[in-house]
């Protein structure tokens, strides 16, 4: 896959589904110490992060999703055997109860 710089809200749930069936962690990543509601988060600490096995795909927030979209080279650098994304809109946008339905669901 081919991991772009952002995600929006329904990307990241959409990828996350798809990539947890092949296997691979994406994990949401707190960068300001505030979590979001209704979602699993971990907060940044490099040391812990890099425990993750390789491929897993850190998204990263901030609260407009500016700062972490601007660190996303750093973010690369720090964790070259992970994926980075930054989360468009930050924690802003993030609708706490939005989900997607598989047409099963329906």
């Amino acid at each position: 896959m081919n991991y772009p710089n952002e995600w929006t809200q329904k990307e990241f749930l959409k990828n996350k589904k798809k990539l947890q069936k092949e296997g691979v962690d994406v994990v949401l990543v707190d960068t300001i110490l505030s979590p979001i509601e209704k979602a699993e988060t971990i907060t940044y600490n490099p040391y812990e992060m890099k425990k993750y096995p390789d491929g897993t795909v850190f998204v990263f927030y901030c609260d407009t999703g500016k700062a972490t979209l601007n660190r996303l080279k750093e973010y690369r650098e720090k964790f070259p055997q992970h994926h980075c994304v930054s989360l468009k809109g930050g924690r802003g946008y993030w609708r706490k109860n939005m989900m997607l339905l598989d047409e099963n669901d329906k």
